[in-house]
């Protein structure tokens, strides 16, 4: 919204959003006079009157696909119903532009040909790091795509400074509450190389050893309605005996990224938790567990990924601890590759703003 806005502003338009989103129990975090909250459920994505009228009612249809669900690796059920809400709006008339997310992998046969499909069928197509764009090219499609990054490196947020010991360096882990699950099935559906569980109890032990590091346990998915996915529930469990703070549970992305700007070094599994930190210049080691990381923040010559996919337990702990040693050098690297996803997004604002002219 932020990109859109000072797109909208550029062109000499007003933009009114409508947002197409899950129902959630908790209160929508976007508070602003301008947006609409359209629910999608079931009976709306059937109904002639549901998705498809509210697609044909847009100006425009920006589809961000959650950031990384343009994919299989979160089941058949949701890429189904994200590649059947783009053909709808295909369908409606209204131009589909995918905005910056990660494409793929997909690795069932239906769900190549599907989403190769509808994105021949898009007006135009963003993806946020070059190996998304890769792979699309390597599944077939030979139309226009831009490199871009992640939107998140321009969401708003308000440098926290902490307050606590002025002597202590503090460190911010984010947990997964999914991952400790094992996913959504609970059989370490992501294909880990290690323990996950095990790795995150043996970096508090460790850095809640020194007397010079305060500790923050940080929830970055609060949702307590689905708790095989709740990181504020499993941080309050690791919390337990322990002498660490749990992070507050935040209103918002904004909020959330507020607070991890504050921190001296910053390690995750929660990409968008990792992109909080290098967006606000804080050093990070980002714990994968999918190739979206590699991609994402390879894309920024931002090389300190830690692959739970491929790496075993020490060699993923071992690169955490290396980056806390070396958080001076990777903050400065942050700056960097900040600097850099700002002048990607820029190109897809210029789209924007030239399409906004253009209606």
């Amino acid at each position: 919204m932020e990109i859109v806005s000072s797109a909208a502003k550029r062109a000499g338009r007003t933009v009114e959003f409508a947002v197409a989103t899950w129902r959630d129990p908790r209160p929508p975090y976007v508070q602003r006079d301008d947006v609409e909250e359209i629910f999608v459920d079931r009976n709306m994505l059937l109904s002639r009157d549901g998705m498809w009228a509210f697609a044909k009612s847009c100006d425009l249809m920006l589809d961000i696909g959650g950031g990384d669900s343009f994919a299989d690796i979160y089941g058949a059920k949701r890429l189904g119903m994200s590649l059947w809400m783009k053909r709808l709006t295909q369908f409606s008339g209204t131009p589909l532009i995918l905005s910056p997310q990660t494409m793929g992998p997909f690795e069932a046969k239906w769900a190549k040909t599907g989403a190769l499909y509808v994105c021949r069928k898009c007006d135009a197509i963003f993806s946020r790091d070059t190996q998304s764009t890769s792979f699309l090219r390597d599944i077939g499609f030979k139309g226009e795509i831009q490199d871009t990054t992640d939107v998140a490196f321009r969401l708003p947020y308000t440098r926290q400074n902490h307050k606590g010991e002025p002597t202590k360096i503090r460190v911010g882990l984010n947990v997964s509450g999914l991952l400790m699950s094992g996913g959504y099935t609970g059989g370490n559906q992501f294909g880990l190389t290690l323990d996950y569980g095990k790795l995150i109890n043996r970096v508090i032990d460790t850095l809640t050893q020194r007397d010079d590091i305060e500790l923050h346990l940080v929830a970055h998915v609060i949702s307590p309605d689905a708790p095989v996915e709740d990181d504020l529930a499993a941080c309050h469990r690791l919390a337990k005996g322990r002498s660490v703070i749990v992070a507050p549970t935040f209103d918002g992305p904004s909020e959330a990224k507020s607070y991890i700007s504050g921190l001296d070094f910053f390690a995750g599994a929660r990409m968008h938790a990792c992109i909080a930190a290098l967006s606000s210049g804080v050093a990070v080691v980002p714990m994968a567990y999918s190739r979206k990381f590699s991609g994402l923040f390879g894309t920024l010559d931002y090389d300190h990924t830690a692959d739970m996919k491929s790496m075993d337990e020490d060699t993923v702990f071992g690169r955490v601890m290396d980056g806390f040693e070396k958080r001076a050098s990777l903050s400065k690297q942050a700056n960097r590759a900040n600097t850099t996803a700002l002048d990607r997004l820029a190109v897809y604002e210029d789209y924007l703003s030239d399409r906004f002219q253009a209606l």
